[in-house]
C-alpha cells in the first residue's frame, strides 16, 4: 500500500531534484521517497534512545534553573550535593 503526499519545494531544491532525476533516470517521486527512507533510518534511533533513557531515568531530572543554581554554587560556601 502507498500513500500520496504533497511537498512544497523551493526552486533551487526542485531544480536539483529534477537534475538528479534526469541524470539517474529515476522519477522525482522515487528519489524523494528514497531520501525520506534514508533520513528516517538515520534519525529515528535518536528518538528511540531518548524515550529509552527517559524510561530508565527513574524520573531523576531537575529543571534548568535548579541545575544552573547548583553549578553556580560550585567552589563557594553555598556548594551542596547534586539536586536529585
Amino acid at each position: 500500500m502507498t500513500t500520496t503526499m504533497t511537498l512544497r519545494l523551493d526552486d533551487e531544491t526542485n531544480n536539483r531534484l529534477v537534475n538528479l532525476a534526469e541524470a539517474t533516470e529515476r522519477s522525482k517521486a522515487y528519489l524523494a521517497t528514497q531520501a525520506l527512507k534514508y533520513f528516517l533510518e538515520s534519525n529515528e534511533w535518536q528518538v528511540q534512545a531518548v524515550v529509552a533513557a527517559d524510561k530508565s531515568s527513574l524520573n531523576q531530572f531537575v529543571d534548568n534553573d535548579t541545575a544552573m543554581a547548583w553549578m553556580e554554587a560550585w567552589g563557594t560556601s553555598l556548594e551542596h550535593k547534586i539536586p536529585l
